[in-house]
């Protein structure tokens, strides 16, 4: 309407920048006014949800059986171990089976860094204090060796962080 008014060829994008740079209010809020009755109040609409629309029993498409298997969001691969949603760790799980339990505030990781290998030689239960200074000090590489020499290099580390502590405490 603006280009026919003033014979313009101006875009709606245009437009709306000049609006908004020269602080031009066009009176719309965009908000339903005080005492606004919606057209479809009271109606009823196809697919709305109610108490009916489902089932005692009935299960989505999409539900998973207990030992389904995902990746999550930090590319580490989950075990359905029980209903509704319980999920649990790959890496943890096959541990758990060879080792036992998993210690509080410990972590396990994988040697080589490959979050598929779930061999047990690859799985290592480290204190999360010691995983803190492995990836402080980059000692977690791709190769599994190279990965256990930066254990005892944490530990090193550790002990010689130990070591400077209580020298400085004995003063």
């Amino acid at each position: 309407m603006i280009n026919e008014k003033f014979g313009l060829n101006l875009q709606a994008s245009q437009v709306k920048s000049y609006k908004r740079n020269h602080n031009i209010a066009s009176g719309l809020t965009g908000n339903f006014e005080k005492g606004h009755v919606p057209v479809n109040k009271g109606k009823k609409f196809p697919g709305q949800t109610n108490k009916t629309s489902f089932k005692k029993g009935q299960e989505p498409p999409n539900k998973m059986s207990v030992g389904s298997e995902r990746v999550n969001g930090d590319d580490y691969v989950d075990i359905k171990i029980a209903n509704p949603n319980i999920w649990k760790a790959k890496h943890k799980v096959i541990y758990e089976e060879f080792f036992g339990t998993i210690k509080a505030n410990n972590v396990v990781i994988f040697a080589d860094g490959d979050r598929r290998n779930f061999d047990i030689d690859n799985l290592i239960m480290i204190p999360k204090n010691k995983l803190l200074v492995m990836n402080r000090y980059h000692l977690i590489r791709n190769n599994s060796d190279m990965t256990r020499t930066g254990l005892i290099i944490a530990d090193i580390h550790m002990k010689t962080a130990e070591l400077s502590r209580m020298k400085g405490t004995a003063k």
